[in-house]
């Protein structure tokens, strides 16, 4: 096999395209536009907006997935769709009694949310930059910087184990319900002694980000909320994002669950350990807006510039997004950053895509690979936390962002993608030949670790022989195969669907067969050489 590799490109060039992946960072500066202007298809798009509108209405359960969303999708730096769905505020009770039409609040596309776990993120560059300012070494144990964090088996727990959740420490405490103040709580994550052996396991943990806020103001000798506002929010001019929002913008806010004594839970942070330390925590607390965290991603993708700004440097930017967690798989983390998660990257995933979700149905994906940032924010806490997963929501979001991307055939007009479990693509009958023969043609791969492309022989049309098995999840890349063999009176190719979540797809294109006699099957010159089961023609 001879790979001719990805179609490369410098960020900013490329536009609406897959199949070109990007080097360097992008520099841009978000505005608006549309769908076509970067070269998308909107019908990809269309219809996941359409998905995302239906999981607010009711649904066979009788009730929505959630109450209400705002979508948003950029390309190359513009600001491509902003759709508000739903209801900002739609019940009246924990039950789910809905609200007369006349006292909900509508969704709208600068509707504040509870960002939940996203706020991570914003803790993560906020300990990044004190590393930058010398502060703070990312692989010196916390109780350097944290001496009270040494007791129980911590004293050797890194910096960096708490940025990629490799710690040990559990994921959470009820620090709401089993302490009795402030103090109390903070003793209680200081307290706390590792799962497992620090650096053995990967474990998702609040606890590793409340203990990096902790760090973060102790080197500084600043709030976490002025940490992000002085090195984030503010120089990024994200006017709607921060801790604990003004009570003048309650009206904008998106509600969120009813909780006991607490009532309806709208313009405090949901999460009640967060709430419990005063607003302002590690793991939880900021509110955004859709395009508040889309200037964020797009700060991310120029390597930690916005415009005049810098945030980070660009190798601080790198490092956020190298996975450190190789030696888990299935679990690849950045320093804050989760990377490769399909589950919510849908068909944007790849080993450089970076993202975070949040508890109460929010998420980001950045795919430096494509130049594209996918938002989807929502309140599926609303009006209790049993409404079932959000992830469909997501997924769908950043598959229909994916595939409004094109993938350009690299021989004629059209290729050929797979879009059926095992459908077959395969050759007419050859004409006869002489001596041993050569299968040339193109493909593009970019699957989940399950599927495969299988490349099949056969001298009957009956039974058939593997020649070539193709794989590969997240590489986008287009390649140039030769198989040379005995001679075959026909070939095919075998999409076979793992049992994982979808990627972008296989593309064949460009197939010709020959011998020594000359070629047998040119496909790009008889468009009647291939017969698709399964499989369709698309020029994109």
């Amino acid at each position: 096999m001879e790979a001719a590799g990805a179609v490369e490109g410098e960020a900013g060039r490329g536009s609406g395209r897959f199949d070109v992946v990007r080097r360097g960072w992008a520099d841009a500066v978000l505005r608006n536009g549309t769908p076509a202007e970067v070269g998308l298809d909107p019908k990809p798009i269309g219809m996941a907006l359409e998905r995302v509108q239906n999981f607010t209405r009711p649904s066979a359960g009788g009730h929505p997935l959630f109450a209400g969303a705002v979508t948003l999708l950029v390309h190359d730096g513009v600001i491509t769709n902003v759709d508000a769905a739903g209801w900002a505020l739609r019940y009246a009770d924990a039950a789910g009694a809905e609200l007369p039409v006349d006292q909900r609040v509508a969704m709208t596309p600068d509707t504040i949310f509870d960002v939940a776990s996203i706020s991570k993120l914003f803790t993560s560059i906020a300990v990044m930059r004190q590393v930058e300012l010398g502060r703070v070494e990312i692989g010196r144990p916390v109780a350097r910087y944290l001496p009270e964090f040494s007791v129980n088996g911590k004293a050797g727990i890194t910096v960096e184990q708490l940025l990629t959740h490799t710690s040990g420490l559990p994921s959470w405490l009820p620090l709401w319900s089993d302490y009795p103040d402030v103090p109390a709580r903070v003793k209680a994550v200081m307290d706390v002694a590792p799962r497992s052996t620090p650096g053995s396991a990967y474990l998702y943990s609040d606890l590793n980000l409340i203990t990096l806020g902790l760090l973060a103001e102790r080197v500084s000798g600043k709030p976490l909320d002025v940490l992000v506002r002085e090195d984030v929010t503010g120089p990024l001019g994200l006017r709607d994002t921060g801790y604990r929002p003004p009570r003048s913008e309650l009206h904008r806010i998106a509600a969120t669950e009813f909780q006991g004594a607490r009532g309806l839970v709208r313009g405090e942070v949901h999460d009640e350990n967060a709430w419990s330390l005063g607003g302002v925590a590690g793991h939880a607390g900021v509110f955004s807006t859709a395009r508040d965290l889309a200037v964020l991603g797009q700060a991310i993708l120029n390597g930690g510039r916005y415009g005049d700004v810098r945030v980070l440097r660009p190798r601080t930017v790198e490092l956020m997004l190298t996975n450190f967690t190789q030696r888990f798989p299935g679990n690849a983390h950045g320093l804050g950053f989760e990377l490769d998660q399909r589950w919510y990257m849908g068909a944007l995933a790849s080993a450089a895509t970076a993202g975070h979700t949040g508890f109460t149905g929010t998420s980001l994906v950045l795919d430096p690979m494509s130049g594209s940032i996918a938002v989807l924010l929502t309140n599926r806490v609303h009006p209790n936390r049993d409404r079932g997963s959000v992830n469909p929501a997501r997924q769908a979001v950043a598959d229909g962002l994916a595939r409004a991307l094109a993938v350009r055939p690299r021989w004629g007009d059209s290729a050929w993608t797979a879009d059926a479990p095992n459908g077959t693509l395969t050759t007419a009958a050859l004409p006869a030949g002489t001596g041993r023969q050569t299968v040339d043609f193109s493909v593009f791969v970019d699957l989940e670790t399950s599927d495969r492309l299988v490349v099949q022989a056969s001298a009957d049309g009956r039974t058939w022989r593997d020649l070539r098995v193709l794989s590969g999840h997240g590489k986008r890349r287009w390649e140039r195969v030769r198989l040379v063999g005995e001679p075959a009176a026909h070939y095919r190719w075998l999409f076979v669907r793992g049992t994982g979540l979808a990627g972008r797809g296989v593309y064949v294109d460009g197939v010709r067969v020959s011998d020594r006699s000359g070629v047998l099957l040119d496909a790009e010159r008889d468009p009647t050489a291939l017969r698709a089961n399964g499989w369709h023609a698309t020029d994109r």
